[in-house]
């Protein structure tokens, strides 16, 4: 014999009086159970096969702030018309909107509509509205399709809900054009039925009612010892229970810490800076001239305020990088033969790429030879954003200084890079031009399902950089997208979804080394 506590009985209950089939919300008032109570039953009943629950997806129409004062006042195009007839059917469009009550933004709005549902004629040059010959001649004006609809929404029981897919073909349409006014909002909402089962409703017939259970133990139970005479209620511990989303680092972090850790097993020491670089380190120092495009407005972001910062402590590497640019110093090159500005150099801006942080690297006192060094960097450029780009973005830079690199260690080191980090399976690489590596390479990196796509830039570091900073060695280097890293990594093809607050892809997504 099936036992059935009271809850149950009354959920049993209210669906059997009510048709065999009913809401969870049309349940909760019947039963006088909260809806909490009314799921937390019906799931007991469903696991004994009772009852069986479903979920029934509608379109609903709400009406809008907007919508409901237009349900209970009239539309403007109506307050205009009957204005126009109190008037005589005739009248200027200024005075019937001010007897109308019309602000002056709703004017024009209710004009187009009169003369859209044909109510009226207008004259644009006497800025008078005529109303129609049928109109006139009832001296009424029927209630259309969206007025009726107003009103059914805001005289129903629920006053901002109604059934969309209830409708007639009339007034679906005349929601259509509500919803295009900005007066209700179509939305799709889901909604819980309860269905009595043959099971149940044996149950509920020939059913035992056991008796009153405690479901939570007090301190009063415990120190009367009166747990030892009341009935405890039995637990199912294998009911199924609400998910739950414990919180967790975002994917694109985790792969940031992986990439981090990935560089310190291979030998790398991290560089750090700051977002705020001076032009001495963002350009000048790697080589690139002050007239250079990559210094425009269009292509970096500038400080406002404060305009420029101080160099002073650098003085002798400054001078070293000026003679490079005016003359090309001591690195064997002619140099760009320009007159060098200091107060260019001392031109504050948002890095526009890690490669700041190596030159910075390069003059530093804690630079060891042979030596290898990364950084992962936020960077800023005034890109146009699309599924490839970002204007922040982050970059993974390094540099390994020792007398023996050559062009065949790079490629090494960047291949490896790829395949470990990325993913990828292949990798194939082009010559490139930048102002501060000679010989230059550009990284694509191809993996099954993904296709090709492009990392980034690297190279050897000329001698018009190196030089200036006091190093005399070859350096390596490379400067690549960690994001796009991570779009083949996880497997996503719009940049943009790094930055997503989809809570479903948040939870889903697990970052594997």
């Amino acid at each position: 014999m099936v036992e059935l506590r009271l809850q149950e009985r009354q959920v049993l209950l209210g669906l059997e009086e009510n048709g065999g089939k009913v809401s969870v919300d049309r349940l909760v008032v019947v039963s006088n159970l909260s809806d909490a109570a009314v799921m937390r039953n019906a799931l007991t009943l469903q696991e004994q096969s009772l009852l069986n629950i479903y979920a029934v997806t509608q379109n609903v129409i709400k009406l809008t702030d907007e919508g409901r004062v237009y349900a209970k006042s009239g539309l403007p195009e109506r307050k205009l018309v009957l204005a126009v007839a109190e008037l005589g059917g005739s009248a200027d469009l200024r005075v019937a909107a001010e007897r109308a009550g019309l602000q002056s933004e709703f004017v024009q709005i209710a004009l187009g509509w009169v003369l859209r549902k044909k109510w009226a004629t207008f004259s644009g040059q006497s800025n008078v509205v005529v109303l129609s010959e049928e109109l006139l001649s009832s001296l009424s004006v029927s209630e259309g399709c969206d007025e009726a609809l107003l009103k059914l929404l805001v005289n129903s029981n629920d006053s901002d809900q109604g059934l969309f897919d209830g409708l007639d073909e009339s007034l679906r349409g005349a929601a259509e054009q509500l919803k295009k006014r900005k007066l209700v909002v179509v939305e799709l909402k889901t909604s819980r039925f309860l269905e009595i089962t043959e099971a149940g409703r044996v149950a509920l017939l020939e059913g035992k009612l056991v008796e009153s259970e405690v479901t939570q133990l007090s301190p009063e139970l415990i120190i009367t010892g009166k747990w030892r005479s009341v009935k405890l209620q039995r637990y199912n511990i294998e009911a199924p229970v609400a998910n739950s989303w414990p919180g967790k680092k975002h994917p694109y972090l985790s792969f940031l810490d992986q990439v981090r850790e990935k560089m310190v097993t291979l030998g790398f020491e991290e560089m750090s800076g700051t977002g705020v670089e001076s032009c001495l380190f963002n350009f000048d120092a790697l080589n690139i001239p002050q007239d250079h495009p990559a210094r425009e407005v269009s292509d970096i972001y500038y400080l406002k305020e404060p305009v420029c910062g101080d160099i002073s402590g650098y003085q002798e590497f400054v001078e070293r990088v000026k003679q490079t640019h005016e003359n090309g110093g001591e690195s064997g090159s002619s140099g760009w033969g320009y007159k060098y500005s200091f107060d260019a150099a001392k031109r504050l801006i948002l890095r526009g790429h890690g490669t700041c942080l190596s030159a910075r690297m390069l003059c530093s006192k804690e630079l060891r030879v042979p030596g290898k060094y990364f950084s992962i960097a936020r960077v800023y450029r005034p890109e146009v954003v699309d599924r490839t780009h970002l204007s922040e973005f982050n970059q993974v830079e390094g540099i390994i200084v020792d007398p023996d690199l050559n062009l065949r260690d790079l490629l090494g080191v960047l291949g490896r890079f790829a395949m470990e980090i990325a993913g990828a399976s292949k990798v194939r690489f082009k010559p490139d031009y930048f102002p501060f590596t000679e010989p230059s390479v550009e990284l694509s990196a191809y993996k099954e399902g993904y296709g090709w796509i492009e990392f980034g830039g690297s190279g050897i570091f000329r001698p018009e950089v190196t030089k200036p900073l006091g190093v005399d060695v070859p350096v390596i280097a490379w400067g690549l997208g960690v994001d796009r890293l991570f779009m083949m990594h996880s497997g996503i093809d719009d940049i943009r979804m790094i930055f997503s607050s989809d809570l479903d892809w948040l939870r889903k997504k697990q970052v594997t080394p």
